[in-house]
């Protein structure tokens, strides 16, 4: 797919997230996991290269391929559903470093799969999940992913595969000499940026656009994070509000490939914090079932929004990782229901107990479903004192 050059640099930017996403790089001893679809082996290969040749032990996962997660969930019983591997925690609670080369071949080969057995799957690896989120908040964990072009990403697109490769290239840098140095310049910009934002100290924001009328609360004790490294690529600006102040309604005029299923169209309503109603022109089904996944898979976790002059993904991409980084030429704002990022809390990551984090109105749940509109839009916070200001149009921040 890639030459032996672009393959070798996507590899550098990836060990170079790694580093970026933690406080300190990766040192020799440490633990670090690779996991990967089944297409994406060659960058697999290229990247525990890397992590060997740092002293760094390194584990391989291969994901199941399409066939193997469609036969597992037909023919799974509950206990099957619910299963955790013996010594996954163990591992979890050892692991200093996680990447994920993401390369489907398929992305709708589990739509006539009962959504609510898909979720109980989620709910199982949760307690995995907290216990890295636990390592993160400690400085001991840090993770990031990408994307590895497939057919079947290209097809669901609507571009060719090689149209689709070079949308990736450019997206991360992977077409510049020395892309590890772009993204350190991309780095600084994003600081700037969300050194303005968090100075602002916005107690409200409103997305008024077409299908959204949105208010949501970034909450207290919040900050802005953006290119932390978790993601290849990364251009958007977030933070993980306080959930109890969502109200108003939204649209994603992006379609959202998501557990083997496809949902388009998606419009919800929230009230007092929480989705009221939820509707999708196409896979209405599996959306219903995705809110209603656990008591806090109806609430927001996430407010993101992308500066167009950051992005140079021009096109829907088929894949979240790549869409919720969507420039074109108005930008795009997304949501996530369900699972709050801690690390947007502004004070020390030990503070944050799970009492503090509950008072705070940091989200828990075992979803995080990323849904994006990429139309015209202003964003318009208000201001300590009850002063407003636009802070987001025509695709870009105002500052």
């Amino acid at each position: 797919m890639f030459p032996p050059l672009v393959l070798e640099r996507y590899a550098d930017v990836l060990v170079w997230a790694l580093d970026a996403s933690r406080p300190a790089p990766l040192r020799r001893g440490d633990l670090a996991l690779v996991r990967f679809d089944l297409a994406a082996l060659d960058l697999a290969r290229a990247v525990a290269a890397r992590l060997v040749d740092r002293g760094v032990h390194t584990l391989h996962r291969l994901n199941r391929t399409p066939g193997m997660e469609l036969d597992f969930y037909r023919a799974a019983d509950e206990a099957q559903l619910g299963f955790v591997a013996p010594g996954s925690a163990e591992l979890h609670a050892a692991m200093n470093a996680s990447v994920h080369l993401l390369a489907p071949d398929a992305l709708t080969h589990l739509a006539d799969i009962d959504p609510g057995r898909i979720a109980s799957v989620a709910r199982a690896r949760k307690p995995l999940r907290d216990i890295l989120e636990r390592r993160e908040q400690q400085g001991l964990f840090s993770w990031t992913l990408c994307l590895w072009p497939t057919a079947e990403l290209a097809a669901k697109a609507g571009l060719s595969l090689e149209d689709y490769a070079a949308q990736v290239a450019r997206a991360c840098h992977l077409d510049d000499p020395d892309p590890v140095a772009r993204w350190r310049e991309a780095l600084e910009g994003m600081r700037e940026l969300r050194a303005w934002l968090d100075g602002l100290g916005a107690t409200r924001l409103h997305v008024a656009a077409e299908g959204v009328d949105l208010e949501v609360t970034p909450g207290a004790e919040r900050r802005w994070l953006g290119l932390t490294g978790h993601n290849i690529p990364s251009f958007e600006l977030y933070l993980s509000p306080d959930w109890r102040g969502t109200r108003g309604t939204y649209f994603a005029d992006q379609p959202s490939f998501r557990g083997g299923n496809l949902v388009r169209g998606v419009r919800l309503w929230f009230e007092d914090g929480r989705v009221t109603r939820a509707q999708a022109e196409e896979g209405e089904r599996f959306l219903r079932d995705q809110v209603a996944m656990d008591a806090g898979s109806d609430k927001l976790g996430e407010f993101s929004l992308t500066d167009r002059r950051f992005s140079a993904i021009d096109r829907f991409m088929a894949m979240t990782l790549f869409d919720e980084n969507f420039g074109g030429a108005h930008g795009n704002c997304h949501v996530a229901l369900g699972a709050s990022y801690p690390s947007t809390y502004a004070g020390a990551q030990d503070d944050l107990t799970p009492e503090r984090r509950r008072d705070l109105g940091f989200n828990t749940s075992a979803l995080h479903w990323d849904l994006v509109n990429t139309g015209p839009k202003t964003v318009t916070a208000t201001l300590p004192g009850g002063r407003r200001r636009v802070i987001y149009e025509n695709g870009e921040f105002t500052r």
